[in-house]
């Protein structure tokens, strides 16, 4: 806990003095972390997906009614998701491989409201599991 206090103290030093000098130098002053993005629009009971990170890009959206459990849902061709919201309430896993292999990266994220701006692989398959 004490390393943790003193690397705390000495960053928030760092940074202040790193913003005075560039005040007293005519500098532009570090502003705050730019605000998370906000959350795309995807209604209870779906899996929203975006082409493009920060849930912009064309969305598509998948309900259960839509898909068999535990299959394998490959996009359509040529399309990948760069960030997703799974609001199945199920669990949801999402593949970089079109065949949901397991020899690419894939991940698996909690059905009561998972909101993923930046998908760490394009998505290019999921599954929806049995709770």
């Amino acid at each position: 806990m004490r390393c943790t206090t003193v690397l705390t103290t000495v960053l928030t030093t760092a940074l202040a003095a790193g913003a005075l000098a560039a005040g007293a130098l005519g500098g532009a002053v570090p502003v705050a972390a730019a605000a998370p993005p906000r959350l795309g629009p995807c209604d209870a009971g779906q899996l929203c997906l975006w082409a493009k990170e920060g849930f912009r890009g064309t969305r598509q959206t998948h309900e259960l009614t839509d898909v068999d459990i535990e299959a394998c849902v490959p996009l359509p061709a040529g399309a990948t998701s760069a960030a997703l919201a799974n609001r199945t309430g199920r669990p949801v896993t999402t593949y970089q491989s079109a065949e949901c292999a397991e020899t690419g990266e894939f991940e698996t994220y909690p059905g009561g409201g998972t909101w993923v701006p930046q998908s760490p692989y394009q998505v290019r398959a999921f599954k929806v599991w049995e709770t």
